[in-house]
């Protein structure tokens, strides 16, 4: 009897340590136009490349995310950080997200809300290319660093400002799992020595921005977390931890208190 080609493929993915090689082997296999190019697909995967990006997709809160070479992979933990983000807004919000990658996170938003003003930011000229592939006409997203391309008609009228931050402590990048640390950018990644230097960057500058009872949002380690809350505290925010266990997920909130605008 002749070997079943979806058992090697399975085999194959978790000789590599692919935790769930059944479903990766059938999004293989649905992708591939031919036999030669599944061979091809697996062998990426086994070399370590972020199955997501093989199929230039990743799902999100039920929505199919355009992904590019080399774009952060949006993580399902992230989508903590979504759910926070959208029961803080509301219709007709002003919604900004920096860091914003691929634009899962506002995607997410914008198809949850109606008529919501998205702005998002990221540095990597390539994620930027792929968040506006992936947001709704309307939304805008600009190459810069954090808030600085951000139209200053903004300050003072932003209801939900949410980043997905690096947060990995630079001494721990080079730990990370291949398909992370080869295939997604560092900038992406490195959060700094203790992993929360642009988040410390994020909350500083959510002052100038946030509405009164607006909120900032971020993603970080659960370990990290209550440094982070110190922080919103100094900078005259309210502090708020949400966790999910399911996913090993940590959001830090932070709302400015009505009047302190």
């Amino acid at each position: 009897m002749r070997p079943d080609p979806a058992s090697a493929i399975v085999g194959r993915l978790r000789a590599a340590g692919c935790v769930f090689a059944e479903d990766e082997a059938r999004l293989l296999t649905a992708h591939a136009t031919s036999t030669g190019e599944l061979d091809k697909l697996v062998a990426r995967r086994v070399d370590g490349e972020p199955l997501e990006q093989i199929l230039g997709w990743a799902a999100f809160r039920g929505l199919r995310i355009v992904l590019e070479p080399g774009v952060f992979v949006p993580r399902r933990r992230t989508e903590l950080l979504a759910r926070q983000a959208i029961a803080a807004a509301h219709d007709g919000a002003v919604v900004v997200d920096l860091c914003c990658g691929s634009g899962a996170v506002g995607a997410a938003i914008m198809a949850t809300l109606e008529r919501v003003e998205l702005h998002a930011t990221d540095l990597d000229p390539t994620a930027v290319h792929c968040a506006r592939r992936n947001l709704p006409a309307g939304a805008s997203v600009y190459v810069g660093d954090l808030d600085e391309p951000l139209p200053r008609r903004l300050r003072g009228r932003v209801d939900v400002l949410v980043a997905n931050t690096p947060y990995v402590p630079s001494g721990e990048v080079g730990r990370l799992p291949p398909e992370a640390r080869l295939h997604e950018p560092r900038l992406a990644l490195d959060g700094g020595t203790d992993g929360l230097d642009v988040a410390r960057r994020v909350v500083a500058a959510a002052s100038r921005w946030l509405a009164p009872g607006g909120s900032v949002l971020i993603e970080s380690s659960e370990q990290q977390a209550s440094d982070l809350a110190e922080t919103v505290v100094a900078h005259g925010l309210t502090p708020r931890i949400v966790r999910a266990d399911e996913t090993g997920a940590t959001v830090v909130i932070g709302t400015l208190a009505v009047g302190d605008a």
